[in-house]
Parts: structure tokens; sequence; C-alpha cells
């Protein structure tokens, strides 16, 4: 499989800057009992294929990305890269994320390596629908 690379200057990978910002509001989603509840309706960036949203705070154990695939399926990972620690970003249309950092480690939708030094896949989190909600399921 050739990996594709998302486009970003060597400053934001040397930086470590993800490609997914931040939202602006985080009132679509909430975390009780070691679960995330997803509003689909207010969550702006699933609207779409290969969008995603960073989820941090709410007294989350750890940084989580969401990443909506193809056929209206959702993938979460905890979103640290398993080589620096750097957050993970979808690469449009391969179904893929990416590490940002210099070394660009790349994994598929299971979480697994696909490229890059380490050997240690992405965390990943079952997804659930629910009335148009998704539930995530901290492992």
């Amino acid at each position: 499989m050739k990996v594709i690379k998302l486009k970003r200057s060597i400053f934001q990978r040397l930086l470590g800057k993800p490609a997914t910002e931040l939202p602006g509001n985080n009132d679509f989603w909430s975390f009780t009992d070691g679960k995330i509840t997803v509003n689909l309706d207010k969550a702006n960036g699933l609207s779409k294929v290969d969008g995603a949203v960073r989820l941090e705070g709410k007294g989350l154990p750890n940084r989580i990305i969401l990443v909506h695939g193809k056929k209206d399926q959702y993938q979460a990972y905890d979103n640290k890269c398993t080589h620096m620690g750097r957050r993970v970003d979808p690469v449009p249309g391969t179904e893929t994320v990416q590490c940002c950092s210099v070394n660009c480690t790349t994994f598929n939708q299971k979480g697994e390596v696909i490229e890059g030094p380490t050997k240690k896949p992405l965390k990943t989190h079952p997804v659930t629908i629910d009335n148009n909600k998704l539930i995530i399921t901290l492992n």
C-alpha cells in the first residue's frame, strides 16, 4: 500500500501542529461513566467523510480523535502516536491516520502501523450509533 502523506510544512511537523483543529465549541459531546456521547447534529467536523474532531478535556483520561469514515462508519482512537506521543490526523481519501510529526507514522483504520518507526498500534475504541448520537466506549 502506497502511503500518502498529509501536506504539512516542516515547521508544522517539527512543532507537532496537528491538521485537525480543536473545535471552537465543545457543547456537542459529553463524557460520563467511561463513555463519550457525541451529538452528530452539532458535530460540524464530522458532517462529511474524512472529517474529524478532537475531543480533549472534560475529564477524559486520554485525548481522543473521532474520524468519519466511508459508509458512515466512525473510528475513535487515542489521539497519541505510539512513537512520540504527538497527535494524529486523518489522511483524506485513504482511510488512514497519520502522526503530525516529521516521521509521519501512518496507521490503518484498525490502528495498525502501516508505515513509520513505531511498532505499536494506536489504541482504538468501539463506536456505536444511537438516535444520531455516537457512543464511544473507552476501554
